[in-house]
């Protein structure tokens, strides 16, 4: 069984959300503001070199390390323990139905077995966890367990670079049950999340890839991953102006290019990422029994790209909102709160990863 303390369990605090992307490391510290609300504690972030993560997968151990170290350093926060995620790629999941009323141990052999039946790996070579979610539905002799597994060696290169830094990796969760956790911590209360079987889409769009989820009641009921993402923008740049890679990304982020690139270079690719949106919800609406979204959400690096939000509104028309993680804390005193509303939506993992210090 995985021996990070548990994919799904409980955790200490303090402790801070790290993810680990293609493009960089986004930190996270939450506290408590007192009456059940949450406060944002402090958030940095450091951009990783290109090739040190690629398709979710760490290629340079000491690079990603590295970057770790300064974003801890840069957040000023004091907490060494990390939970972590692993790309949803990368992790097996399975509800299974098992027998109420096992022990511990009896319930460990069963996960095992019933586990060897979905995991196309020996069961050495993979890190495996449970959830007892509840009572099996129309089914009360038997209860709801969730199944997560992935290979041993995904999950140790991440221990290693969060002990690299200096750090303790206590929880492995899953980017998209992080990303969902802070989505419905975030929305919860709003009226149009409170709708009964209110059907909502997420999409991530990343540096390299876009990931799309859709959640009803909170449940995801469909996930896919598109290979669409901020880093085409970026390529445009730099075959435009000349510039270095790098380069190119920070005067993204600032807007500090020619006159000509909004024309040029930056209308286009909304359209191309409106066009991935749309094609995305057409082919959930084809390969599932449903046939409505009520509302839509942009969360990563490129959600706040100016344009971006309204186009993808016109043309789904789907109510859509860009995700503020944060939505509803209070702020610590080196939150700056202008700069979180440009950037909040690119910290919607890291956020949910923190959560996890209140499960």
């Amino acid at each position: 069984m995985i021996n990070l303390g548990s994919l799904f369990g409980k955790s200490n605090p303090p402790m801070v959300g790290l993810d680990i992307s293609t493009s960089g490391v986004r930190l996270v510290e939450l506290g408590e503001a007192g009456k059940g609300e949450l406060r944002l504690e402090r958030y940095a972030t450091e951009p990783l070199p290109r090739g040190a993560v690629v398709d979710g997968n760490i290629e340079n151990i000491e690079q990603v390390s590295e970057a770790v170290r300064r974003v801890w350093k840069k957040s000023g926060t004091r907490a060494r323990h990390v939970a972590l995620g692993m790309p949803p790629a990368a992790v097996i999941t399975k509800k299974i139905i098992l027998p109420a009323g096992l022990s511990e141990d009896q319930l460990e052999v069963q996960v095992e077995s019933e586990a060897s039946q979905y995991i196309p790996f020996a069961l050495d070579e993979v890190s495996l966890d449970f959830d007892v979610i509840g009572q099996a539905p129309h089914a009360q002799e038997d209860m709801e367990v969730m199944l997560a597994a992935a290979r041993r060696e995904k999950v140790e290169d991440r221990v290693a670079i969060a002990e690299a830094a200096g750090l303790t990796a206590i929880v492995m969760d899953i980017e998209s049950y992080a990303a969902r956790a802070a989505l419905d911590r975030a929305t919860r209360g709003r009226a149009g999340i409170a709708k009964p079987e209110q059907i909502v889409a997420l999409f991530q769009i990343g540096a390299q890839s876009t990931h799309v989820s859709v959640l009803q009641d909170g449940e995801t009921i469909y996930e896919r991953e598109q290979p669409f993402g901020g880093n085409q923008l970026t390529q445009d740049i730099v075959r435009a102006y000349g510039l270095s890679f790098e380069e190119a990304e920070t005067r993204k982020k600032s807007g500090d290019l020619p006159e000509n690139y909004r024309a040029d270079l930056l209308a286009p690719f909304l359209e191309s990422a409106a066009l991935e949106v749309t094609r995305a919800i057409q082919f959930f609406f084809t390969s599932t029994p449903y046939t409505r979204i009520d509302e839509l959400y942009l969360a990563g690096g490129c959600a706040a790209l100016p344009g971006l939000l309204e186009l993808i509104g016109s043309r789904t028309r789907i109510p859509s909102s860009i995700v503020a993680p944060f939505e509803g804390m209070a702020f610590g005193a080196p939150v700056r709160e202008q700069q979180l509303r440009q950037e909040g939506a690119a910290y919607l993992v890291a956020c949910g990863l923190a959560l996890r210090r209140f499960a």
